[in-house]
């Protein structure tokens, strides 16, 4: 807890005090200026950028209306009721909240004689337009997205829940940063409990700052840290933020970021896009049924083909073409693994790829390397097929962050069934199993509806059932209002 320095009515002794606090002298963004309104000394304290030329101009006009007699009894209420046209105006009588306030935006005036301090919120945010997140896209669809300024976030997400009891609960996170964090809920649907779970994690976070934004605070409030599969949903479509707020889960906005973390969620969330719900209910059901198949593709496809190519002796006559037609210069594991680590590069160095010359880039993996390498006996051509139709499942899981898991899965799964074959096969799906059923987020289990099971809402989860049906919400979040 920050100590509290007390302003003193001597403005020249507040003045000294926050040009070393705010390092006036060694930041040229931190401007402090004096000034002389109504016979009286002022000083104001703010940051460059954080306001503009034209509204430092208006609130000068105003001062500069001040009569000496205006001034003489309760100044600082005469400020913030009738000369300060902004509606967000806070006073203290503490520096150091003065300091914070400055370095989040807002504008600080001292008046001469006054132990208290004034916090105008005249920030004009930088910020780029509310965009359709690239990771998100829709055929049909809003095209808004979340951007990195938390206000502008929480006001896209009241545009679609006009609710009274919509709830948005502001918190600092970071000694050093003081990261600006907003919980968002219904008050009347979601389980208190969980608010004060998921609240109670984030007060308990101690760092310095949060550089990485909502990713740093995944990793202090998760707690499984070498667990590779993620336990909060991220989504950058204020339509999906408000879909899950309306089922009972807490939305969590970090300034600077983006991405809004959902929690808690389970893994079948992660399978869930906005896509499937865009159109009719039978083709919703048919993409989410195409998409699973590829996401159990990008996991178990490689190393099951992997085992039937080492032990042919498993396969039934009808599915004996399974294999490599010839054998090639380096063991299949090898392959495997080379293509697998070369995927990665290739995913890397398109990042880092000017969007111009992205294409060409495909063109030389895909072209010159992968040809090239099948026909000098590097790779066989079945090695590149299956590792392709597992990298396409890879690209069709909705989440980022669980197609990097099931990434790290299939190499896991892969290396044990070379290793011991069957055994390792069934060894490494049973570790996997046992992993997910024993995840929880914030109390619920990983694996709702399978584990423990409940028929209605696993339907709807291998089931897009029509918007009309879906009249109960999930009752693992245990909501006050169970019925939508």
């Amino acid at each position: 807890m920050t100590k509290k320095i007390p302003l003193h009515k001597d403005i020249n002794k507040n003045i000294s005090i926050l040009k070393e606090l705010l390092g006036v002298e060694k930041s040229f963004d931190v401007i402090h200026l004096d000034m002389v309104y109504a016979e009286r000394k002022m000083a104001i304290f703010f940051i460059d950028g954080f306001i503009k030329d034209n509204v430092f101009l208006l609130i000068r006009k105003e001062l500069a209306k001040l009569k000496p007699e205006d001034l003489a009894e309760d100044p600082v209420k005469k400020f913030t009721h009738t000369q300060i046209p902004y509606v967000e105006i806070e006073k203290t009588d503490d520096l150091n909240k003065v300091v914070e306030g400055v370095l989040a935006g807002p504008t600080a005036l001292l008046i001469d004689g006054i132990d208290e301090a004034i916090l105008i919120d005249s920030r004009t945010y930088p910020a780029r337009g509310p965009e359709e997140p690239d990771t998100e896209r829709v055929v049909r669809g809003s095209r808004d997205g979340f951007v990195e300024t938390i206000v502008f976030n929480t006001v896209l997400t009241r545009r679609r829940i006009r609710d009274k009891s919509l709830r948005m609960e502001y918190m600092q996170v970071g000694r050093r940063s003081k990261t600006d964090i907003v919980l968002c809920y219904l008050e009347d649907i979601a389980d208190q409990n969980l608010v004060k779970d998921i609240k109670s994690s984030l007060e308990k976070i101690d760092t310095d700052g949060l550089p990485m934004a909502e990713k740093t605070i995944e990793e202090f409030i998760s707690g499984q840290h070498w667990n590779p599969y993620p336990t909060v949903r991220y989504t950058e479509r204020p339509d999906t933020a408000a879909s899950h707020i309306y089922d009972g889960h807490v939305i969590i906005f970090v300034d600077g970021s983006p991405s809004a973390l959902i929690a808690p969620t389970t893994f079948w969330h992660h399978l869930q896009h906005a896509e499937e719900y865009r159109n009719k209910p039978i083709v919703g059901a048919y993409l989410r049924f195409v998409r699973f198949i590829a996401v159990w593709a990008s996991i178990f496809l490689l190393p099951l083909w992997y085992l039937f190519a080492v032990k042919p002796d498993l396969l039934p006559k009808a599915l004996a073409f399974i294999g490599p037609n010839e054998d090639g210069q380096v063991p299949l594991f090898l392959q495997f693994l080379i293509v697998e680590v070369g995927i990665d590069i290739l995913r890397m160095a398109a990042v880092h790829t000017p969007t111009s010359l992205a294409t060409a880039l495909g063109l030389v993996a895909a072209l010159m390397i992968g040809q090239v390498a099948v026909e000098v006996g590097l790779l066989t051509n079945e090695v590149i097929l299956y590792l392709s139709i597992a990298a396409i499942g890879t690209f069709a899981t909705p989440s980022y962050e669980l197609s990097l898991a099931n990434r790290i899965m299939r190499i896991f799964l892969l290396i044990l069934t070379a290793w011991l074959k069957v055994y390792g096969f069934v060894a490494g799906i049973t570790v996997w199993i046992l992993l997910l059923v024993t995840m929880r987020s914030y109390n619920v289990p990983y694996m709702w509806p399978f584990i423990p099971f409940n028929f209605r809402a696993f339907r709807d989860v291998l089931v897009r059932s029509p918007i009309p049906l879906q009249r109960a919400r999930p009752d693992i979040l245990n909501p006050q209002d169970p019925d939508r």
